[in-house]
C-alpha cells in the first residue's frame, strides 16, 4: 500500500518552488556537514549521505571504491540483501548506492509519515554503519564486475573512453575508470574493502543532504541519527593537481566496428573555476546544445559525416575533461576529424555570434529550473553544492552569472583555457579507414 501511495504522490507532484528554496547548512558534533531544504506539498523526503570516497581514492587498487559501495546493501547488521530490500519495500521507500570518480552517495527517498520514515532511516543507518562484507556477497559482486568489465572490451565507446581518460590524466587519480580493470578487480580481497570503508566512511568525511517536507528539528535529528555510529575519522588529503598536457597526441585503437569513435579534448575546468560560466555557455554554443550547436551543424547538417557530434565540460574538484566527440563511418574518419578540429579551432579563435549567444542564454536560463523541479533533482544539486563547497546561493545566482557572460569574456576564456596545441585525440575503429587521421 505504501509503495502505491508513494507512486501516486510522485505522479501528481511535478515540481517544487526552487526560487524560494533556502539552503540551511550546519555541522554535526562528529564533523559531518548538513544541507537542508524544506519543501512543502508532498509528504516525502529525499536524503543523501555523500562521502569523498569515489574512484579517485582507489590508490593503486582500481575499483575498490566501486566494489565497496556495491556491497553496502548486500548485508548489514542482522539483515541480508533480501531482508534489506523487504524493509524498504514495506514502507514504500527507494534506496540506492552509487559510486563515481569523486564520490560515493547513499540515497533514500521515503514518505514522512513517522512510522514509515523511522523504519527507512533505521535501515539506511544500519547500512551506513554496519555493512557485513560477507564472502559470498563479495564473490558475487566481484564476479559481476569482472563480467561487466569483460563485456566492455566489446564496446568501442567504452574502449575509447578508457583510453581517453588515460590520455588526459595519465597516472592521476582521474585517469582510470571507477569500476577498475580486470586485473585490479580480480586482485581485490574482502580485507581491501573493509580497509577502504574504515578509512573513508567516517563522519568527518560525510555530507548529509535532506530535502523534503520535514522540519528543521526533524532534519537535525535525522542527520545526527545517520552519522552517530560512524567513527569521527578525518577528511582525506586533497587530490593531487592535474598536470595539463603540453603537446598534442593522437592514438588509434584498432577495433572491428563499422563506425569509428572519435574523442578529442583535454582537462579544462573545475567547480570553483572563475572562468566556469564563460566556458559553460561557450561549450553550449559549440557542441553542448544538441541539434543547434556549431559542431552538429558543421559535422552533421552540412556534411553528413556523423549522426551526431557534441562537446561537454565536466567540472570536478580538479580540472575535469573537456570532450569533443563523434561517431562516423570508418571511411569518413579523416574528414570528420578535420572538420571537428577546424570547428573547434574557429570557435576558440573567433568566438560565436551575438545571435548564438542570445539563443544560448535563453535556452540555458529557460531550461534551468527543470533541472531541479523535483525533490530528488533538488537534492542532487544541493549535494553538488555541499560536496564542492559552492556558495549556498548558487541556484539563485545562476541566471545572473549566465547573463553576465559576453562574447568577449567567452572568447577570452576559451583562448586561455583550451590549448589547441595540446589536444588529446583517441580514435577507435578500423585502421585502414582511420590511419591518415590518427597514426
Amino acid at each position: 500500500m505504501a509503495i502505491r501511495l508513494l507512486g501516486l504522490w510522485l505522479f501528481v507532484f511535478s515540481s517544487v518552488t526552487v526560487a524560494a528554496a533556502k539552503i540551511d547548512n550546519w555541522q554535526t558534533p562528529e564533523g559531518s556537514r548538513v544541507y537542508y531544504v524544506r519543501t512543502e506539498g508532498l509528504p516525502m523526503a529525499d536524503i543523501q549521505v555523500t562521502f569523498d570516497a569515489g574512484g579517485a581514492r582507489d590508490g593503486q587498487q582500481f575499483g575498490v571504491a566501486a566494489l565497496t559501495a556495491a556491497l553496502l546493501d548486500t548485508g548489514a547488521g542482522s539483515w541480508n540483501a533480501d531482508a534489506i530490500a523487504q524493509r524498504f519495500e514495506s514502507v514504500g521507500a527507494l534506496f540506492d548506492v552509487s559510486a563515481s570518480t569523486e564520490m560515493t552517495t547513499v540515497s533514500l527517498r521515503t514518505l514522512t509519515d513517522k512510522a514509515l520514515y523511522d523504519k527507512s532511516l533505521e535501515t539506511m543507518q544500519t547500512i551506513l554503519t554496519k555493512p557485513r562484507f560477507n564472502a559470498p556477497d563479495f564473490k558475487r559482486e566481484q564476479s559481476r564486475t569482472l563480467a561487466a568489465l569483460k563485456q566492455q572490451e566489446e564496446s568501442p565507446a567504452a574502449v575509447g573512453s578508457i583510453a581517453f581518460s588515460k590520455a588526459l590524466y595519465g597516472s592521476h587519480p582521474y585517469g582510470h575508470q571507477t569500476a577498475g580493470n580486470l586485473k585490479s578487480v580480480a586482485a581485490l580481497k574482502i580485507a581491501d574493502l573493509q580497509k577502504f570503508y574504515k578509512n573513508y566512511y567516517v563522519a568527518a568525511n560525510a555530507i548529509v543532504v535532506i530535502v523534503g517536507d520535514v522540519s528543521k528539528e526533524q532534519a537535525e535529528q535525522t542527520a545526527l541519527l545517520l552519522v552517530k555510529d560512524l567513527p569521527t575519522g578525518k577528511k582525506p588529503e586533497a587530490l593531487p593537481d592535474v598536470v595539463l598536457p603540453r603537446q598534442a597526441t593522437q592514438q588509434h585503437i584498432e577495433f572491428p566496428s563499422t563506425q569509428t569513435h572519435v574523442l578529442v579534448g583535454l582537462p579544462v575546468t573545475y567547480r570553483k573555476d572563475p572562468d566556469y560560466f564563460n566556458l559553460y555557455i561557450g561549450n553550449h554554443i559549440l557542441g553542448g546544445s544538441g541539434l543547434v550547436s556549431k559542431l552538429f551543424d558543421e559535422v552533421r547538417e552540412k556534411r553528413g559525416l556523423a549522426y551526431s557530434a557534441s562537446s561537454s565540460m565536466s567540472p570536478m574538484l580538479k580540472p575535469g575533461p573537456f570532450t569533443v566527440g563523434l561517431q562516423t563511418r570508418n571511411d569518413q574518419t579523416t574528414q570528420a576529424v578535420e572538420v571537428l578540429n577546424k570547428t573547434l579551432s574557429d570557435f576558440v579563435n573567433q568566438g560565436s555570434t551575438e545571435a548564438e549567444l542570445i539563443a544560448a542564454k535563453k535556452n540555458i536560463i529557460g531550461g534551468f529550473p527543470m533541472r531541479f523541479d523535483t525533490n530528488k533533482k533538488l537534492a542532487n544539486y544541493v549535494g553538488m553544492i555541499g560536496f564542492y563547497e559552492m556558495p549556498l546561493d548558487y541556484l539563485d545566482t545562476f541566471q545572473k552569472k549566465i547573463e553576465e557572460t559576453t562574447l568577449a569574456t567567452i572568447t577570452d576564456a576559451f583562448k586561455r583555457r583550451v590549448n589547441l596545441n595540446a589536444l588529446q585525440t583517441v580514435t577507435v575503429g578500423k585502421r585502414e579507414a582511420a590511419k591518415n587521421s590518427a597514426k
